[in-house]
């Protein structure tokens, strides 16, 4: 695109100065028959061909890379799974949407052209993915290598062995990775909805960096699944985008939470009934403790929603009145949402709804845009917090669990958002009796939100203000909702370490 826009500032340049050699004809050159103004047009004409051809190329150029705009004249191929895929050559990088639309047929069929091409190196770049993922099998090494930009089960094992790759990395700046060639796309594998009258297709539950990699991708290939939600926002994409389209219907992954238990639910009522006020937007993730807390917000008023992802935990509370979106400064009167995960009831809930806008997560999880909100109260989790403030959340020591994700783009969001509230909740003791309130993080933890963003750690003893607080006060308060059984040790060792004294 710069290059084009050099060579169209040149091209400009030129043909506003006849004068200059690249349209003056040497004296002399009459030995074709045409006079000297006769040369001096046909060359001045050549020449502005060049630059409308060149004018062209730029605006095809920033149209295609613009999923929304229709190409005129163009029309994908409609293809088998099987034919789709060969577009990938050795060396690759392709793209895999995820969460509820990870595209599984694709990878299937890709496993098998990889043998039969017998393809080399080829890096496969996602978030977290739902269901198995074929090309980790070990037939496959040395053929396809992934890499996890947030990580879900099914890759966790790979990656902690060493045969699969994890990039640690804000949610809100992967769409960048893409548009600005750090990881370089050569195909994006999709999944939409059918096309409509216009030949829009959406791409449903999933538009967060898919988006970019649209944009960004050299071949573009779709599964039209007719099981996708259609929804609004910035899903939408012409036909004429993609080059590739392979028809077939199946049933979208779906999640099935757990009801909380007593110690989830302690956490939840905690939050809502302290830290929750009327008005309030809310970010929340996936889990036991999200939804724990949203099952109190029902007697909450004029509630919004500005978040990375939800589940189906949201719906009652927009169905008894509690959602209505109507203090929220971006997006007011809409739930704003990047993805989203559940089961079926969510995927019919949200299918050709207008309250429901789904946006490239560069935009819904942009700290300066989730600050525009009032009272923006994110609330997410943590495998430990040690007793200087430090939350650890994408690794249990060593072993790596999930991803950065978008908890820090919300948790500062939060924070500079006016009376925001950023929380960090977690179970005080782990399923197996151990404190998750930490002298130190374990040796290898990842500190992905640094003690001076955390404001608010709640577990269900009790809830801490950290912000404005030094370590010593810190470190009392965190001691104070730890689990009592581990009070006393955490107190010794805040006294060896010298975060408390005589």
């Amino acid at each position: 695109m710069l290059f084009l826009l050099r060579n169209f500032s040149w091209i400009q340049f030129a043909s506003k100065r006849p004068s200059q050699n690249i349209l003056q004809p040497k004296r002399g050159l009459s030995t074709t028959g045409f006079n000297l103004e006769t040369e001096v047009n046909l060359i001045e004409g050549e020449a502005r061909k060049r630059q409308d051809r060149e004018i062209e190329r730029y605006k095809f150029t920033k149209r295609a890379s613009e999923p929304f705009y229709k190409v005129p004249g163009r029309e994908p191929k409609q293809v088998s799974a099987d034919e789709a895929v060969t577009v990938v050559k050795s060396g690759d990088n392709v793209f895999v949407q995820g969460v509820a639309a990870t595209p599984t047929p694709l990878l299937e069929a890709l496993c098998r052209w990889g043998k039969k091409a017998n393809l080399k190196k080829v890096r496969l770049h996602h978030i977290h993915t739902e269901g198995p993922l074929p090309h980790l099998k070990p037939e496959y090494e040395g053929m396809f290598r992934d890499n996890s930009l947030f990580m879900g089960a099914n890759v966790r094992e790979a990656v902690n062995a060493g045969k699969a790759d994890y990039t640690p990395v804000f949610l809100s700046e992967i769409p960048s990775l893409f548009r600005l060639g750090a990881i370089p796309l050569d195909v994006a594998f999709v999944q939409t909805t059918p096309p409509d009258n216009h030949g829009y297709v959406s791409l449903g539950t999933s538009v967060d960096c898919t988006r970019a990699a649209l944009q960004m991708a050299k071949h573009k290939v779709a599964i039209v699944n007719p099981r996708m939600p259609y929804t609004f926002g910035d899903s939408f994409v012409h036909v004429s985008q993609l080059d590739y389209i392979v028809q077939d219907e199946w049933e979208l992954p779906e999640l099935h939470a757990k009801p909380p238990n007593a110690v989830q639910d302690r956490i939840g009522q905690l939050i809502a009934t302290n830290l929750v006020e009327d008005g309030a937007c809310l970010q929340m993730g996936i889990g036991a403790i999200p939804n724990a807390v949203l099952s109190k917000l029902k007697s909450h008023k004029d509630l919004g929603v500005h978040t990375e992802m939800f589940s189906d935990g949201l719906i009652d509370l927009v169905e008894c009145g509690a959602v209505t979106n109507s203090k929220k400064v971006i997006n007011p009167g809409r739930i704003v949402s990047g993805f989203l995960l559940g089961t079926r009831k969510l995927y019919d809930f949200v299918d050709r709804n207008p309250l429901i806008t789904m946006h490239d997560i560069a935009f819904t999880n942009n700290p300066v845009v989730i600050a525009k909100n009032s009272k923006v109260t994110a609330i997410n989790s943590a495998i430990e917090v040690d007793l200087t403030g430090q939350v650890v959340s994408d690794s249990i020591g060593t072993k790596l669990y999930s991803g950065v994700g978008g908890q820090v783009d919300f948790i500062r969001g939060a924070s500079i958002s006016e009376g925001g509230k950023p929380i960090i909740a977690l179970p005080s003791t782990t399923s197996s009796g151990t404190s998750r309130i930490v002298n130190f993080a374990h040796p290898g933890g990842g500190v992905v939100t640094t003690r001076a963003h955390v404001y608010y750690v709640v577990t269900e003893w009790g809830i801490c203000e950290l912000h404005g607080k030094n370590l010593r006060e810190r470190a009392l308060s965190l001691i104070s909702i730890a689990h009592p059984d581990h009070r006393e040790a955490l107190e010794k060792a805040a006294f060896e370490r010298g975060l408390l004294s005589q």
